[in-house]
């Protein structure tokens, strides 16, 4: 898809129980996203904001919060990606909270299959978003999407996608995680899903496990989906988000993610959801998921812009 990007905005937070994250989209235009990407020399289009319905009053039914409205979020979503994907652009999905990249990764997996091509999506997240209304506490679906991406859930989200599950377990990879619910535990054991989780990370190092997972999508000649949820970030460098949770990733190991992810040469497409302006100083997680974005497009620190 070479140097074309399409900014997809997702005004979204139905999948959450706390508001706010429906502001991201704006907050990463205000700290520059699409000036950044320019100056890597990136053709960049901005499609604007998707309009869904809003958020509603209600509790929990049947164990989902707000399940008819995210099936509608994340069928909008659906259709956006498809377009842009199809016109061979870089779909960047700006959330919102999680449960959109139901919607996003359906759409890219729908055509890496019409292209005969293997997908595989990497997951930043401080939670693992496997739990299904049995093991969720709270009936949020953005606690939901990986569950839902690999065939655990209602009708309306398995449906999404032109298949189901929408991806394989296998080809799911989930780095950061440090907040995993008691039955989602369990789920995961028993699970295909490829986890490195912050101990693993403490002990490899990050280079040591970005090389693991980016070498194993290189044997599966896989387009790389990156779904990045902020809160994969420590919260002293990224307070602006809904759950944060102590002791993710540093600012140098995250830089050094996305630098890995460019120097792969497999990214195709990619969500940063989870920004919540409301909870922010400044606007300073915005700001720093832009750095992040930039890095993962090729800026590099003796490269000159």
């Amino acid at each position: 898809m070479g140097g074309t990007v399409s900014l997809v905005g997702v005004p979204c937070d139905v999948g959450a129980a706390r508001r706010g994250a429906a502001l991201g989209p704006d907050a990463l235009r205000v700290a520059g996203i699409k000036s950044h990407l320019n100056r890597l020399g990136m053709d960049v289009e901005d499609r604007g904001n998707i309009v869904g319905p809003e958020y509603p009053d209600g509790a929990v039914e049947d164990g989902y919060r707000h399940l008819d409205e995210t099936v509608l979020w994340c069928r909008y979503v659906h259709d956006a990606v498809l377009d842009t994907v199809r016109q061979n652009r870089i779909p960047l999905v700006m959330g919102g909270d999680h449960s959109i990249a139901i919607g996003s990764i359906a759409a890219v997996a729908r055509h890496c299959v019409q292209q005969g091509k293997k997908l595989c999506v990497l997951w930043f997240d401080a939670h693992a978003d496997f739990n299904t209304p049995i093991s969720s506490p709270s009936g949020n679906i953005h606690g939901m999407p990986v569950a839902a991406l690999t065939g655990k859930g209602p009708e309306g989200l398995l449906n999404i996608g032109l298949t189901t599950p929408i991806i394989e377990e296998s080809d799911v990879y989930q780095i950061a995680i440090r907040s995993v619910d008691d039955a989602e535990r369990r789920a995961l054991a028993s699970s295909q899903i490829n986890i490195v989780d912050m101990r693993m990370i403490d002990e490899l190092g990050v280079r040591q496990a970005m090389r693991r997972i980016l070498l194993d999508m290189e044997r599966k000649q896989a387009h790389l989906h990156v779904s990045f949820d902020v809160d994969c970030l420590d919260p002293t460098v990224a307070p602006g988000t809904g759950t944060t949770t102590p002791g993710g990733l540093t600012y140098r190991e995250a830089q050094l993610c996305m630098e890995m992810i460019h120097d792969s040469n497999l990214l195709g497409s990619l969500d940063i959801v989870e920004i919540n302006p409301t909870l922010d100083h400044c606007n300073k997680t915005a700001q720093l998921a832009v750095e992040l974005v930039s890095s993962m497009f090729g800026k590099q620190i003796l490269l000159s812009t």
